[in-house]
């Protein structure tokens, strides 16, 4: 397996500015922070406590790190203070944009990420916080998932155009079956206007200890069918392992094999692309994925 990891910053490396800035958020002087492992975002992703125990979850990047990252941020806060307070997700505390570091200050969680592989209780306890989740309006101005999704799942097409060195024989052999499942996959992203996250892995969610699952990180977020992160679920399943069926159940499993395909292409695609700063493993991230659904699609399609 390989891990999502971003060579992260720690609290310490935040300017000092930006750390008071960050206190009279929280409330206090911050005493311990301890940084968590996951993710692709080369800033801060620390658990901080105050010297009175107030607690809180503190993200924080520089464009200079990364100006993706940056951008996603600002689009993260945004989101996530739009979310209503019974949503399944951490409540904000606050954020600030000075235009060099863009800062969201969130509720701590206490909870794990779901185990991987997969085991039931958890996959059930994920499947309640996204029925939770479709009852959500949406935030005003996000975009279509089929919108959102369009450039990547022509991945395909552009392996098809330039195949990478070493394609596996496979995939080579049934590029026009791949192609036309992603554009069916497409296609199907256009029918829903349900709040999706877009996201939906181990890593963007928290167990907490009562069972109950909890959805982070929302940059991605847009609108779209209310199945879509039910199948984002489903595919991480299948890659970390586990069984998918327990999501799928019920659903049109065309829509499943179409959809995987489609993210099938974009990860083939651009794990062939030199890594971005501070982000040195996301292409071999991307690459084991595409290998994992591979014997999906060779079932299905």
């Amino acid at each position: 397996m390989v891990q999502a990891a971003g060579t992260r910053i720690g609290w310490r490396d935040l300017p000092a500015p930006v750390r008071r800035q960050i206190e009279d958020i929280v409330g206090g002087p911050v005493v311990e922070a301890v940084s968590q492992a996951g993710g692709f975002s080369p800033g801060t992703a620390d658990r901080v406590v105050t010297a009175d125990g107030r607690r809180a979850f503190v993200k924080a990047v520089s464009p200079a790190l990364n100006t993706e990252s940056a951008v996603l941020a600002r689009r993260e806060a945004r989101i996530s203070a739009a979310l209503p307070g019974h949503a399944p997700v951490p409540r904000v505390l606050g954020s600030f944009d000075d235009g060099d570091w863009v800062v969201l200050v969130l509720e701590d969680i206490e909870g794990t990420h779901p185990r991987t592989p997969w085991v039931a209780s958890e996959i059930d306890a994920a499947m309640t916080a996204l029925a939770e989740l479709t009852d959500v309006p949406a935030p005003s101005g996000l975009p279509p998932v089929s919108e959102a999704m369009r450039e990547d799942f022509g991945g395909w097409a552009r392996v098809a155009a330039d195949p990478p060195a070493g394609l596996d024989p496979w995939e080579a052999d049934h590029l026009p079956a791949l192609i036309a499942a992603a554009d069916r996959g497409l296609a199907r992203l256009s029918d829903g206007d349900t709040l999706v996250h877009c996201d939906i892995r181990a890593d963007n969610m928290l167990v907490r200890p009562d069972g109950r699952v909890v959805i982070v990180d929302w940059p991605w977020a847009a609108t779209g069918p209310a199945w879509f992160d039910r199948v984002l679920l489903a595919l991480n399943i299948v890659v970390h392992g586990g069984d998918p069926e327990r999501v799928i159940s019920g659903l049109d499993r065309s829509i499943v094999t179409d959809t995987f395909a489609g993210f099938a292409g974009y990860f083939r695609d651009r794990a062939r692309r030199p890594p971005p700063p501070s982000l040195p493993s996301v292409r071999a991230f991307q690459r084991w994925q595409a290998d994992e659904l591979r014997p999906w699609l060779r079932r299905e399609l």
